[in-house]
This record gives structure tokens, C-alpha cells and sequence, in this order.
């Protein structure tokens, strides 16, 4: 996620001005520090967490410019079918993609529905995963887009295929969205970033009757109740049917932070561990590579295991990092080494009568600079290595096709894109309702599957949280 350069971040927060206090919406240049696609946000939160607490019935412009109101436990107005007085019937929590697609079918099945998120404002790691241009979805073959999904494929089909990539583009098409499919068959808005999608989705939720809560951080059940942090003190709430989409154990600060994992623990639900998914890789370099930082390995194939990837990664501070990697996290995590083919468009028996060719006064960096025309990242990177293990006069070229990275280990949790384990299959039903908790459904991240990016995210949760929003909406119908 350490793609460099500018970007523009909306944000908004509210400031105090001597005795006053004011909201601004704000719009300003970051430059992203390598190593850390982080570093944006943590400012931003330092800056938010500074401001004085929003009271009731205020109004807080945030980066998706919606008017969410913070009240005590209000519903939304309207006729929904068994609504009893200060009570509604659907709570989600989590306010990101699959929380969001959840409350859009609750409400449209006629049902009040709450979202409450504990951060300052919705989907912000949809929104961090818009800067460097929103993926939405992976046009191809439905049986090619489910095989993504690798062991969850099974249990996933039925949900994906209810919402397909065909189905993503048709429903960010509804809110007003322009789209272009690149030359390796990856979706995005021709905007080429979140905020205008989120913006209108939050429209249409608003006009819906959704009612927002942001700043509510759940703390579990007390006698029925969901239990809730918020800026009044602890609130509880009661629901007839609740939805999470809490999200999984990474990017902690865009509120995905696993803290939901012992609260479904203690109600009896086995839970699978969390692990790294679509992760950079930590190397110790040499001060050798430090002029390199932050250029792209572009033209080479990654090898662990029994998983191969053509794709760039960027040198960094770190280590590693990019979608030409992201894809071999299994391997990695299950203790394979890792290996990068430099040159992969060219054989190896081309690369020795090359090498036989050279002159005796050529040196190898020469030979690879003027021969083979890599560029200084690639030498550098060769040097680093095959110095590590002393590659033997002559053995250049097997080295340059299967050159060890000696020292590559999985960066933090926090630090990955996305997340395995969570919510198992066997702890639900066919419906994404946990099967220790009646009326309580799950979506998204939080669920044990894992997918490599390049819009397979996305979909996933768009259509889990589709999936857990209808059967949630059925659920009430049976027990109205």
C-alpha cells in the first residue's frame, strides 16, 4: 500500500477557535511517507481526536459530506412493520461496504435500521483504498472470479453469484458513477477515486431512512442490549435483528482493529486466528539499498511455494511491497521462501550464451547494465542477494532467474491490506447468522476468507454484506 506521490485528502473535523467552536470541511495535499500508507491518516486522527466532542443533534461534515446526526437512540421516521416506540428493529455495526450494503437492504425490505461506527466518519478504509484508485470490481469469467477466493470459494458461490462483478458495476452505475475496465480486466470509476460513490450511497441511505451514529464503539451485549461507548456515555441499544460488519485485524486506525473477536468469544463462538493476508514483506537491507527506496521492480515474476506472480513491487524502507506480492501471503505465511525471476522474458539458455559472450574486462554489473539493459534497482537488488550467499563465478544466470530474497518475513498484522480468520464457516448458518447468537448476522472482512486484490475485496464484502443484510431482513419477517 506504499504507492508514493501526492494525493488529495478530504477531511473534515471540528476545531475550537477561542471560546467558539467551528465545523470545516477541509481539503488538502499529503505527501504519503515511505513505508507507511498510514501516515495520513494518523494525522488526521490526531487531529479529529483533538477536537471537542460533538453533541447532540449536531451536525459533523465529514469527508463524505453528509449531514449524520448524533442523537441518543432514535429511529428512523416512517412505517416500518412492527416498529415498537424508541426502538428500531435492524442495527448494523460497522460502517464500511459491507455494513453499508447491509442497512441498504434492510431498509428497502421496509425495516428501521441504525449504523453504528466507531470512528469519526464511515468507510474510511474505503476511502484510504480510493487514493491510489478505487478497484471495485474484476471483469472475467464468474468461475475465474470465484476461483480467487481459493478455499472460501464453496460457501462464497452462492453469495458472489447473487452479486457479481457484473452486479457491482450495475450498482456503482445506480449512484451516478462512470466506469472503465483496465487492460487486465480491473474495474474502477473513471474519477478514479471513492469519495463521489460514497457520498451518493450515503444519499440514497439517508432518503431511505438510515439512521447513522458515528463515534459509537461497541463494547458488546448487556441482557439483550448491544452495549455502546459513544461521546454521552454508554449507550445501550435494543435491536429485533443486528448485522456486523466489523471488519478484520488490519489498518487498525481506519477501524479495523479485531476488538470484536473476544466479544463474540464470550458468547460461544470458535473463532479462527488472525493472520496476515495480501502482506509486504520485511527485509533487512544493507545501506546498499537505501538510494533504491521507493523504486518499482517492474518485469519480474515472484515465486513461493507452489504460487507464482507476475507483477511489480516497490523497494521500501522496510522491505517489499505491491500486488506483484500480495498474492503469495499464503505460501509466506505457511513458511515458504521467496524468490524473484528478474528476467523473466528471457530463457535461461539465452541468458548463458550471453554470459559466454562477455568479455573477460566486462564486469558483472556491466554486463547486466549494457547486456541485459536492467535498471539500477534490478542490479541492486542482484548484488544484495546473491551476495548473501555468495553465488559461485558462472552461476550468475540461474541466480538472475531464481534469485533468493534471503531474510523475507511477513511485515505486521496492522500493516497488511486485509486479513484471514475471523468469523468461520461453521459458526454460521446459510445465512450468515451465527448459529451461538440467533438474530445476529456477519459480513465482510470479519468473515474467514481472503482474496488477493485487484477487486476481489471489494466484491466480497459488497456481497456478503448483501447476503447477511436480505437474510436479516427475512429473519425479522419470520419472527414479526
Amino acid at each position: 500500500m506504499g504507492t508514493q506521490g501526492l494525493d488529495r485528502v478530504e477531511i473534515a473535523g471540528q476545531f475550537r477557535f477561542g471560546q467558539g467552536c467551528v465545523h470545516l470541511f477541509m481539503a488538502d495535499l499529503m505527501q504519503q511517507d515511505r513505508g507507511s500508507a498510514l501516515a495520513t491518516f494518523e494525522f488526521w486522527d490526531q487531529m479529529v481526536q483533538a477536537a471537542s466532542p460533538i453533541g447532540d443533534r449536531a451536525v459533523a461534515k465529514r469527508a463524505d459530506r453528509i449531514a449524520v446526526r448524533h442523537g441518543m437512540n432514535k429511529v428512523a421516521p416512517g412505517g416500518a412493520k412492527g416498529k415498537r416506540a424508541g426502538m428500531a428493529q435492524a442495527l448494523v455495526i460497522g460502517g464500511g461496504p459491507a455494513g453499508l450494503m447491509a442497512a441498504e437492504e434492510l431498509a428497502a425490505a421496509g425495516h428501521a435500521v441504525l449504523v453504528a461506527e466507531a470512528k469519526p466518519s464511515l468507510a474510511r478504509k474505503f476511502l484510504m483504498a480510493g487514493k491510489s484508485g478505487l478497484n471495485l470490481t474484476k471483469d472475467e469469467p464468474f468461475e475465474t472470479l470465484l476461483s480467487s477466493y481459493s478455499e472460501a470459494a464453496d460457501w462464497l458461490r452462492p453469495m458472489i453469484a447473487e452479486f457479481d462483478a457484473a452486479d457491482v458495476q450495475t450498482w456503482a452505475q445506480g449512484l451516478g458513477q462512470e466506469l472503465f475496465t483496465g487492460s487486465t480486466g480491473r474495474v474502477f470509476p473513471k474519477v478514479m477515486k471513492a469519495s463521489p460513490l460514497l457520498r451518493a450511497w450515503l444519499e440514497r441511505l439517508d432518503a431511505a431512512g438510515v439512521q447513522f451514529r458515528t463515534r459509537w464503539r461497541w463494547l458488546g451485549w448487556d441482557d439483550g442490549q448491544a452495549i455502546f461507548d459513544t461521546p454521552d456515555g454508554r449507550q445501550g441499544f435494543n435491536a429485533d435483528v443486528t448485522v456486523l460488519a466489523l471488519g478484520g485485524a488490519s489498518w487498525a486506525r481506519l477501524g479495523s482493529d479485531g476488538a470484536w473477536a473476544p466479544l463474540l468469544r464470550d458468547k460461544g463462538v470458535a473463532l479462527s486466528p488472525f493472520a496476515p493476508a495480501n502482506s509486504a514483506i520485511s527485509v533487512d537491507w544493507s545501506p546498499h539499498m537505501q538510494p533504491h527506496f521507493g523504486a518499482a521492480l517492474k518485469s519480474v515474476r515472484w515465486m513461493a511455494g507452489e504460487l507464482e506472480s507476475r507483477g511489480e513491487a516497490v523497494i521500501s524502507a522496510t522491505g517489499l511491497e505491491g500486488g506483484g506480492l500480495y498474492s503469495l501471503t499464503p505460501a509466506l505465511r505457511a513458511g515458504a521462501d521467496l524468490f524473484v525471476d528478474l528476467v523473466p522474458d528471457v530463457t535461461a539458455s539465452d541468458l548463458q550464451n550471453r554470459l559466454a559472450a562477455k568479455s573477460s574486462k566486462t564486469t558483472v554489473s556491466q554486463w547486466l547494465k549494457k547486456s541485459l539493459k536492467l535498471p539500477p534497482q534490478k542490479i541492486a537488488l542482484f548484488h544484495e542477494m546473491s551476495k548473501r550467499y555468495a553465488t559461485p563465478k558462472g552461476q550468475e544466470t540461474n541466480a538472475l532467474k531464481q534469485l533468493p530474497i534471503f531474510g523475507a518475513g511477513l511485515r505486521p498484522l496492522d500493516e497488511a491490506i486485509s486479513t484471514s480468520g475471523g468469523v468461520p464457516r461453521a459458526a454460521m448458518d446459510d445465512g450468515l447468522m451465527l448459529t451461538a447468537c440467533p438474530g445476529v448476522f456477519c459480513a465482510g472482512e470479519m468473515l474467514d476468507w481472503e482474496a488477493p486484490t485487484g477487486g476481489y475485496l471489494l466484491t466480497a464484502c459488497l456481497a456478503t454484506g448483501r447476503w447477511a443484510g436480505r437474510n436479516a431482513a427475512a429473519w425479522l419477517d419470520r419472527t414479526a
